[in-house]
């Protein structure tokens, strides 16, 4: 990991990785295409790695934009679209 600040740190998260959790079907996909961010829960589905998790059981959790391509795939790979990618700057969702 860069050895920057808090602040600049938090400037280079352009994107948020946006995780429906309760409709997720456990296929896997995600965790084989990014397991940097995605891996399996002991419950068959799937969870971002240190994310945030919202009290709609969502989860949420902020990347840089060197991450945003291996998220896209993971993204693309989801049979059930649960996975959205946010552009932080813009609110455009992406996928």
């Amino acid at each position: 990991m860069d050895d920057l600040n808090q602040p600049e740190q938090q400037a280079l998260k352009k994107y948020q990785i946006q995780h429906d959790r309760p409709n997720c079907i456990g296929c896997a996909a995600c965790a084989a295409v990014a397991p940097d961010f995605w891996t399996m829960h002991e419950d068959g589905k799937s969870d971002i790695v240190g994310c945030t998790k919202r009290d709609d059981e969502w989860e949420e959790l902020d990347v840089e934009e060197k991450d945003f391509q291996v998220n896209k795939e993971a993204a693309d790979s989801c049979p059930v679209n649960v996975i959205h990618i946010i552009n932080k700057e813009t609110g455009e969702k992406i996928i």
